[in-house]
């Protein structure tokens, strides 16, 4: 292997990440404990030897630019499997430590993740953990995340998918509204409903409904003047109130359908589920940390 790197080279790429995270030279000066002008210069050289431009500067401030952010993401990436394998050699990783950024939807997080974090905690002390509770989809490394649970996976080459849980749907109604508008028996009975919809936060879709008719996986987009996106905790409340019917995760529910506030309907159609998909980028080194991590979901989670 021939020598890419000098000692000034990789110290230039560690403060043009620092500048990059902080969005300001002096703001990275303070941080590695050197002048502005240093990390102005260091950047420069940078510039001149790749022959891009990483920064556009003005009097106030400095932003990247495309190029800039591309090589800021791989940098990035690189320097903390340096700094991770040097833990590693060094036996300051025999015990899990750092930072984990995760990012759960919403129900998944409130009733799945989120109350097992203290155990994992209590295992692993020296382990930060930093959640983001969002339906939308996120940039592994522009936004420096570790890892993520999604319903769906990803088709990303760059990531790794790892099946958590298939999460059984249920539908679900209140005693008010079904002594109100009846019980249905059957699919065709739905269109005698209010159907609460739920609609993607990334596309703004429609999901459908799923259900097994007689053996045959179907499909429906049932009708209904109620809807709500990015949470689907917003369709359980309205169905908890008598708004209408509605499909969702049977973990979601279980103690509202066990106390009698919310009915299961249609039984002899269900038995369908959606799963929650473990994702993180690929690499060569995965932290300890992470391996922790995922160690412990597959050991509480339902299987």
């Amino acid at each position: 292997m021939q020598r890419t790197f000098d000692d000034l080279q990789l110290g230039s790429i560690e403060l043009f990440c620092l500048a990059a995270e902080a969005g300001s030279f002096t703001a990275a000066a303070l941080v590695a404990g050197v002048t502005p002008a240093a990390v102005s210069r260091s950047v420069s050289r940078m510039e001149e030897r790749l022959g891009v431009r990483l920064f556009a500067r003005t009097t106030r401030s400095v932003k990247l630019t495309d190029s800039g952010r591309r090589y800021y993401e791989e940098c990035r990436q690189a320097l903390a499997q340096l700094v991770e394998a040097q833990r590693e050699v060094m036996g300051q990783q025999q015990e899990p430590s750092g930072t984990l950024r995760i990012s759960i939807p919403t129900t998944y997080a409130h009733h799945r993740i989120l109350p097992l974090l203290p155990a994992f905690r209590e295992r692993f002390p020296q382990v930060k953990v930093e959640s983001h509770i969002s339906n939308r989809n996120i940039d592994f490394v522009g936004e420096g995340y570790d890892l993520a649970i999604r319903v769906r996976a990803i088709p990303d080459s760059g990531l790794i998918a790892r099946q958590l849980e298939d999460a059984q749907l249920v539908m679900i109604a209140s005693p008010d509204y079904l002594k109100r508008a009846g019980t249905p028996q059957t699919l065709d009975d739905l269109k005698n409903h209010e159907c609460i919809q739920y609609d993607l936060p990334s596309s703004g879709r429609r999901i459908a409904w799923l259900f097994n008719d007689d053996g045959v996986q179907r499909e429906i987009l049932a009708e209904g003047d109620l809807s709500c996106s990015d949470d689907v905790l917003g369709g359980v409340t309205l169905a908890k109130h008598g708004a209408g019917l509605f499909q969702t995760y049977r973990f979601i529910v279980e103690k509202e359908l066990a106390d009698g506030s919310l009915v299961e309907i249609l039984k002899p159609y269900g038995g369908r589920s959606r799963p929650f998909t473990l994702l993180y980028p690929q690499s060569r080194h995965v932290p300890l940390r992470l391996r922790a991590f995922i160690d412990f979901l597959i050991e509480h989670l339902p299987r």
